[in-house]
């Protein structure tokens, strides 16, 4: 499990996969917030689908960790102030797109977007392909 941490339940399978969406962007929130890593999603049985928001906001966390750019110093490059940073970080804030490519341009990465067919969800493992981020339960 990615996550040892998250906990989800539901009266069915399909109730608890939709709990553990919010589950996870708590627990990533708690990552950020701790200066934790944050894995990269395993392969499982079953994922559940971050919203796209949310799986930027990773994408940019991961990308100042690995280059050890912090909030502060992403402040300066950028020209902004300490609370914009803590929102375009912050998981329940709802960023703008061109705020996020800005973040990410500053650290020398470029949000490249695709779209895919989506499945059926009628099929069997639905859950497994959308446009975020999928993680393991």
């Amino acid at each position: 499990m990615d996550f040892p941490e998250l906990t989800t339940f539901g009266d069915d399978r399909e109730e608890a996969v939709a709990r553990a969406v919010h589950a996870l962007e708590e627990a990533i929130a708690a990552r950020i917030h701790d200066r934790k890593d944050i894995p990269p999603p395993s392969r499982g049985q079953t994922h559940a689908v971050l919203p796209t928001l949310t799986s930027v906001k990773v994408l940019l966390y991961q990308g100042m960790r690995e280059q050890g750019v912090g909030k502060a110093e992403l402040a300066r490059r950028l020209g902004w102030h300490m609370p914009q940073v803590d929102r375009v970080l912050d998981i329940e804030h709802r960023s703008r797109l061109d705020q996020m490519d800005a973040a990410l341009g500053a650290i020398g990465r470029r949000l490249s977007v695709a779209a895919a067919t989506a499945p059926d969800p009628a099929a069997s493992g639905a859950e497994d392909a959308a446009p975020g981020s999928n993680a393991p339960l």
